[in-house]
């Protein structure tokens, strides 16, 4: 096996296998030095990856993580949505951390949709009503105009990368009544047109050279047999079909939006990683069945920095759940998976693990499909013995503690035999450790 773990199968594809933030970008990181393409396939500048590279530490909204090794290019899929504005101000960050070389590796789809700041106000104006209704679900959204980005794009009246560069005055009219259907759906919303199009105008130049047809460029890069790394945003607990609907983004971030989101066929799919977090966290309102709202939650949040990247909101925390994993894994179809922030559970004497759910007295073989099914869930646990020793030096298996390796190869047993291939015990990018027998 090559190193890091990168089988021959063209396209690998690392997933968030819980709520999000379960540390994809570093995993991405490690993966993409033997890649020849990292690509993005579906969500906007709602998702936060962070890599820590030496005393750099690289934040990524809607660029891949991947932009940061000279031997890769990097894709923004048809999928994404892009923030125009958003998406340069993140470029002009990076760069200022020393990025250089992506002139000629960044690649944008044409057929990739653009997010409008009027989306982002209408995106704050839908929470607001939420939060004022009564029997209206607030459902946390970061405001960033993902939600209604997409419905643009559903309702067909959304517009994309390719309208801003083919014919500016078509793309004019075009911006025009859709910036007047939200005017008038929002009596209070107000958008300055004609001075937005002359930043747009300005933007679409500046874009333009990035902008390739990307179905035939990846087919052409898979042909030659090039290595291909899919890094999925958000996480499968979030997905618009499959997470804890109507607390889920906006876009498919399971298996299935890597097809649509990047005109794959699925044989051109191997192996799938799905990155999980030591224990569990999630940003907003939801269901979250193994939530601790006592101390410990408190420790796993201050000692975790669990603080979103892109919104700096405090993430809930709670134990390690395996009926989630079970069920994400089921969609998913993972290869072998990643543990992160194993080291976050350094001082714990004990750890529990969910291991089942509970209703009326009986276990759920299924995930609950609605907020209505959790009533009355409960969670059946399994405790650990904690290791209380520092991990983060640690960078091979044999070197961990006898406890720690037990609770990475009890969540083997629980997961039926997926591997743990990786496991995360620091921030940084060497402190991954990795497992080439399993």
């Amino acid at each position: 096996m090559p190193k890091n773990g990168v089988s021959e199968n063209r396209v690998t594809v690392v997933l968030g296998a819980q709520w999000g933030d379960e540390g994809k970008g570093k995993v991405v990181d490690l993966l993409a030095e033997e890649m020849q393409v990292v690509c993005r396939c579906q969500g906007g500048n709602n998702a936060g990856h962070t890599v820590v590279v030496g005393d750099k530490k690289y934040d990524f909204h809607l660029l891949p993580s991947g932009i940061i090794w000279p031997t890769a290019e990097s894709l923004v899929g048809n999928g994404v949505v892009i923030h125009l504005p958003g998406f340069f101000e993140e470029l002009e960050k990076n760069i200022a951390k020393g990025l250089d070389g992506w002139e000629t590796r960044l690649k944008v789809s044409d057929r990739a949709h653009l997010v409008f700041d009027f989306h982002q106000a209408v995106d704050g104006l839908q929470e607001s009503n939420r939060e004022g209704l009564k029997g209206t679900t607030k459902l946390g959204t970061t405001k960033k105009g993902i939600g209604p980005t997409y419905a643009s794009k559903m309702t067909r009246n959304g517009i994309r990368v390719v309208d801003l560069l083919d014919d500016f005055e078509e793309f004019s009219n075009k911006f025009s009544i859709l910036a007047d259907n939200h005017m008038a759906a929002f009596p209070g919303l107000k958008v300055d047109k004609e001075a937005e199009l002359v930043r747009y105008k300005e933007m679409g130049e500046r874009l333009r050279p990035l902008v390739v047809e990307t179905v035939s460029y990846l087919r052409d890069k898979l042909e030659a047999g090039k290595r291909v790394l899919v890094e999925g945003a958000n996480a499968a607990m979030l997905d618009i079909d499959f997470g804890t609907y109507p607390y889920v983004t906006s876009s498919n971030c399971s298996i299935g939006g890597v097809c649509t989101g990047l005109g794959i066929p699925p044989w051109r799919i191997g192996d799938v990683y799905g990155v999980v977090k030591a224990y569990t966290t999630r940003v907003g309102d939801g269901p979250f069945p193994t939530e601790l709202l006592n101390e410990t939650g408190a420790f796993l949040q201050k000692e975790g920095h669990e603080f979103g990247v892109t919104t700096g909101r405090p993430r809930r925390c709670g134990w390690l759940d395996i009926p989630l994993l079970r069920y994400t894994n089921t969609v998913n179809g993972y290869s072998a998976i990643a543990l992160t922030k194993l080291d976050i559970l350094d001082k714990l004497d004990e750890i529990k693990i969910g291991v089942d759910y509970v209703k009326n007295g009986a276990k759920l073989n299924y995930y609950p499909s609605s907020a209505k099914q959790f009533e009355g869930v409960e969670v059946e646990y399994i405790t650990m013995p904690g290791w209380k020793q520092d991990i983060s030096g640690c960078r091979k298996f044999e070197e961990l503690p006898d406890n720690a390796k037990s609770y990475i190869l009890k969540i083997e047993e629980l997961l039926g035999g997926v591997a743990v291939r990786w496991v995360g015990v620091g921030q940084s990018r060497d402190s991954m450790i990795f497992r080439p027998e399993v």
